[in-house]
């Protein structure tokens, strides 16, 4: 695995440290104003995307979407992402998503075995198969016929395609996050212990 940047690589933009009017885009300052804080503080892999405020504008597009609008439910999609988090080795997008998780009903119980084999937990076989699918996708980019054949059994063709979607959404997320070496929140946890 390669080491992670234990600093900033992208400095995220901070619109309070620079007050002066002419080198704010009001653009940007639009953007950011309805991005998550932290304090008022839009969180750092906000800041970091920020660099890039077209891009920034329809991430948040598809990641508000994914989060507050799609079919699936909380607790479900969570559990996607925090596997998918856990396996790149996604500090940020883990702690993150760990807070998100508690709130969507994952207990801290199962935030810590999804740090670990599958096998080691009693997960339901419905809660198996996401994990499943967000382990095949990490290692090989495709659902083995085996997993999709547990998925078709719970989710409907729109559920599978939001599904696949969130994984690859969060994969891509987490590769950004770890190459661009967004660090922690105030406050945030990482991975348990």
């Amino acid at each position: 695995m390669t080491e992670r940047p234990t600093e900033p690589r992208i400095t995220p933009v901070d619109l309070a440290a620079d007050r002066s009017p002419d080198s704010v885009d009001p653009e940007l300052a639009e953007i950011l104003s309805g991005a998550l804080t932290h304090d008022g503080t839009p969180l750092n892999i906000f800041g970091a995307l920020a660099r890039h405020p077209k891009l920034l504008k329809r991430f948040n597009l598809l990641g508000g979407y994914l989060l507050n609008k799609g079919l699936l439910p909380a607790r479900e999609r969570e559990l996607v992402i925090l596997r998918i988090g856990w396996n790149a080795k996604a500090v940020y997008e883990f702690g993150q998503h760990t807070i998100i998780g508690r709130q969507a009903g994952v207990t801290d119980e199962e935030i810590s075995a999804l740090t670990k084999a599958p096998d080691g937990h009693p997960w339901s076989a419905d809660d198996a198969a996401l994990i499943a699918m967000s382990d095949e996708l990490s290692d090989d980019d495709c659902v083995t016929d085996a997993t999709w054949e547990r998925l078709v059994t719970r989710w409907s063709e729109a559920e599978l395609v939001e599904l696949l979607v969130v994984a690859g959404f969060y994969r891509l997320v987490s590769g950004f996050l770890n190459s661009a070496g967004v660090q922690l929140d105030e406050g945030v946890p990482g991975f348990p212990d």
